[in-house]
């Protein structure tokens, strides 16, 4: 397909279409060209001429359909993409277009995901509503804190940390989020501790209190984690959803555990620090969210 074939300032996205939001920095081309080339490379075209195209896989094609100044919107058919497949969905349109020559800088900013996309998700499990009846919270915000030092404590100190956490107030506390299993607080005996601890504040204070340990890991040891956080009586998991993968995410999400999912960022700067190049945070929050995480660390309104 020709690259004007990618390009209708006409077009009417449907209902069903996945709409992409990209600012262009174009490399020496104009940027009708440069959008023309993403949207082609992010679809069904390829850099070269080939002979297996069929007429039908028009149907198919991503349309730049607005610019404006250096915004510029693409809609995917949904047929494009497998449903409920979010690797698959990022691989297209967050995927080799970010190496293109023709483009100096590219960022993906926003997306509109359509209905039966979303559908084909699991989605949260408990969200905003089901979190507040967890902890029995509902005229306030939720009060909560992470461990510090965020490496080195002893298993026994981690856990009195949290203890008094909890009795001073907080509803959640949370693992760091590069603590996983090493030897100084190794996982089923920090699980243990803090959980015997949460179950210790609730009985003195008649309060509802969560631990979000840190499950992150290769995935099969961390659905082995997650288990031992359900069949312990844990009420959440913590994950890093970047490093861990969306593909993973999935895999916890869909093993229907009854713990809800909170998701830490961390690695999300590598992708979204730079305002010219990449993908935004909001992007990343919408796909952790489709997938089915309850809670997203955010950062402080500051920065560190």
């Amino acid at each position: 397909m020709k690259e004007s074939e990618f390009l209708n300032l006409k077009y009417k996205p449907r209902e069903s279409d996945l709409i992409c939001l990209f600012r262009v920095e174009p490399a020496g081309v104009s940027i009708k060209k440069a959008a023309e080339n993403i949207a082609l490379e992010s679809s069904t075209g390829t850099w070269a001429e080939v002979k297996t195209e069929k007429k039908y896989m028009q149907n198919l094609a991503a349309k730049v359909f607005s610019i404006r100044g250096n915004l510029v919107k693409i809609a995917y058919p949904s047929a494009l993409f497998e449903k409920g497949n979010a690797p698959n969905i990022l691989s297209s349109i967050a995927g080799n277009i970010f190496g293109m020559k023709i483009v100096k800088n590219l960022r993906l900013e926003d997306i509109k995901i359509p209905k039966e996309i979303i559908k084909s998700f699991y989605g949260p499990q408990f969200g905003i509503s089901g979190i507040r009846k967890m902890l029995k919270v509902y005229d306030r915000p939720l009060l909560g804190t992470i461990i510090k030092p965020k490496l080195g404590l002893k298993t026994r100190e981690h856990a009195k940390v949290a203890y008094e956490a909890w009795l001073e107030g907080c509803d959640i506390v949370k693992d760091d989020e590069n603590l996983a299993s090493q030897n100084f607080n190794e996982f089923e005996e920090r699980l243990a501790r803090s959980l015997e601890m949460a179950n210790k504040v609730e009985e003195e204070t008649s309060e509802k209190k969560a631990y979000l340990i840190n499950v992150t890991a290769e995935t099969k040891e961390m659905m082995k984690r997650a288990q031992l956080v359900e069949d312990l009586g844990g009420k959440f998991v913590m994950l890093d959803v970047v490093t861990e993968g969306f593909g993973a995410l999935q895999s916890l999400r869909e093993a229907d555990f009854k713990l809800a999912i909170h998701a830490h960022r961390a690695m999300h700067a590598a992708f979204d620090r730079n305002p010219e190049q990449g993908i935004s945070m909001m992007v990343l929050a919408d796909f952790a969210r489709l997938i089915g995480v309850d809670q997203i660390h955010i950062g402080t309104g500051i920065g560190k």
